[in-house]
């Protein structure tokens, strides 16, 4: 509650909107409560009456009488990959939009989760939103053991409480050697990293390629960001048979290797090697790169999430694909 400006000391109350609304306390209460009756001439009277005081409703009360707090907490990991700053963007106007109040927490990485989970459940918030994924069985046991809802983006491991929305990862990786085959690729490799997202798309990408007729694929690691996938295009320059066709777990990735075969060995793309990213970041249209990718269609994944939060337990909704949209562009 806000306090009154000529009673610095005091937070203003309910009974003093009341009075100035010239409504009774219970009126005002119903007027903050979603759904509540309460008609529009007395809301609007009542909002006046609250502006004037710099009153604010207090959340308590209805969080003591219905065991829930409004609060989903927004679980972030790091901010050096702007797909991360997308999904948080679209999670927050998606949360305020559905009327929830959004409690915005930092972790170092996905195997932080069972650990802040156990914090968040103090502050009794209703569920946990997350482009993180869970990687173990021994950390969604944990988190389970919350009976929190707990919806993820692209998570490997599910269960009565952890939901996931994920990008059609496999099916994108069959589409990345279609493309790369048919424009005339015979040496292949794959840039990744440890999550269940790039080994879905690895493989997919490989099981197209061996029905393809190709036996091998050489896999590089790429840790998700620039100096990953520049570390990885320098080691595809001392390989014997240097790739043609290059699928990349995601964009930061890929304009790492653009840059190290341009940079490393005077090398041109889409000329001396084509290759695919996965997000659709901002910087992946941008001319010096050009890059082909795969559009997760954030909006869409994070709305279904959204909604996923107040369904009851039903193991048919624990994982939800969205089909991806590729973007095609000039490397590859």
């Amino acid at each position: 509650m806000a306090r009154h400006k000529d009673q610095p000391g005091r937070p203003v109350t309910s009974h003093a909107v009341a009075r100035l609304a010239g409504v009774s306390q219970s009126a005002v209460s119903r007027a903050f409560t979603p759904g509540a009756s309460v008609s529009p001439a007395m809301r609007d009277r009542i909002a006046a009456a609250a502006a004037a005081l710099g009153y604010y409703p207090s959340f308590l009360p209805r969080m003591m009488v219905s065991g829930r707090s409004g609060i989903v907490a927004l679980v972030v990991g790091g901010s050096y990959n702007p797909f991360h700053a997308a999904t948080l963007d679209a999670f927050s106007r998606t949360l305020r939009a559905a009327g929830k109040q959004i409690m915005l927490v930092q972790v170092e990485s996905d195997r932080a989760l069972d650990e802040i989970v156990g914090e968040l459940a103090g502050y009794r918030v209703d569920a946990v939103v997350s482009a993180l994924s869970v990687q173990s069985q021994a950390v969604a046991d944990t988190l389970t053991a919350h009976h929190i809802p707990i919806i993820l983006l692209n998570s490997g491991i599910t269960s009565e409480w952890i939901r996931t929305v994920e990008s059609d990862n496999a099916g994108a990786g069959r589409a990345a050697a279609d493309l790369l085959h048919a424009r005339g690729a015979r040496q292949f490799s794959y840039v990744g990293a440890e999550s269940s997202a790039s080994a879905a798309r690895e493989t997919g990408f490989r099981d197209r390629l061996r029905a393809l007729g190709v036996p091998d694929v050489v896999t590089y690691a790429g840790n998700l960001d620039h100096d990953g996938g520049y570390a990885a295009g320098r080691a595809m320059l001392t390989h014997k048979d240097r790739p043609e066709g290059i699928f990349c777990v995601n964009d930061l990735t890929a304009i790492g290797v653009i840059d190290a075969l341009r940079i490393e060995a005077g090398l041109s793309v889409p000329g001396d090697a084509m290759i695919i990213g996965y997000d659709n970041i901002a910087a992946a249209s941008w001319p010096a790169y050009a890059l082909t990718t795969f559009d997760q269609q954030v909006g869409e994944m994070v709305s279904r999430a959204v909604a996923l939060i107040d369904l009851s337990a039903d193991a048919s909704l624990e994982r939800e694909v969205i089909p991806y949209k590729l973007i095609e562009r000039l490397s590859a």
